[in-house]
């Protein structure tokens, strides 16, 4: 029997320590930028506007950085929306979002992808890595749709469990969509707030939000029905 099908309690120990300082980090770090905003985006905004041309690609790497860092993204989205406009901005939110999609799970699945295995055991981590290979994809398009997550929060999740990059890059792009031209829209409609793309942008949030609580209620019905299930 390998030690990943049974580890020692020692090593299993050192896993969890591991796992627990990865998550105590990620909270802190969710705190100090999302809750005590130490991170000042406006004064980051306008050093991405004056350099000119490049302004959409910088903003793109700046802001999928600051995503993986727990800025918030509409506050991100916004900007976007701000600095370029509804078409251009869309395009630089998405990219970022991907961006920060991307970066998260990268460094999820260096900082925790073997413990969270060796904790799981081999059979389970095998069965997860399966699951994951035939509905990793719409698992991160679906948690785009779920209100109150955080994108970057669940990337960081999503690469400790194994998704792969792909699938979190073309999953995070497809699930943003609708929010990445709700919160774009409104940062360009900022100053005219009653013009015809700020009551899209609200109509798409609006519907964004049914569905993704209708999904979310509709996942949790399966889950606890698959669960007694195997409970009988």
């Amino acid at each position: 029997m390998s030690e990943i099908d049974e580890p020692e309690p020692t090593s299993r120990w050192r896993h969890v320590l591991r796992l627990a300082v990865v998550v105590a980090f990620l909270l802190g770090l969710f705190y100090l930028v999302a809750v005590a905003r130490v991170v000042d985006v406006e004064a980051i905004r306008e050093a991405v506007a004056a350099t000119g041309p490049v302004a959409p690609v910088v903003y793109v790497v700046v802001s999928a950085l600051l995503g993986a860092l727990f800025v918030p993204g509409p506050i991100l989205a916004a900007g976007s929306g701000v600095l370029f406009g509804p078409v251009l901005g869309l395009f630089v939110t998405l990219g970022a979002t991907v961006g920060t999609a991307v970066v998260a799970s990268l460094i999820g699945r260096r900082a925790g992808r073997n413990s969270a295995r060796a904790l799981l055991g081999a059979d389970r981590a095998d069965r997860i890595d399966g699951l994951i290979e035939r509905r990793g994809l719409w698992a991160v398009v679906g948690q785009r749709f779920i209100p109150g997550v955080s994108d970057a929060l669940a990337s960081y999740a999503f690469g400790a469990f194994g998704v792969p990059v792909w699938q979190m890059a073309v999953g995070a792009f497809i699930g943003s969509v609708p929010r990445a031209f709700v919160y774009t829209a409104l940062g360009a409609s900022i100053g005219d707030l009653s013009s015809p793309l700020a009551y899209a942008a609200i109509a798409v949030w609006c519907v964004t939000a049914v569905v993704g609580a209708f999904a979310t209620h509709q996942g949790y019905r399966k889950w606890r029905a698959h669960a007694r299930t195997q409970a009988e």
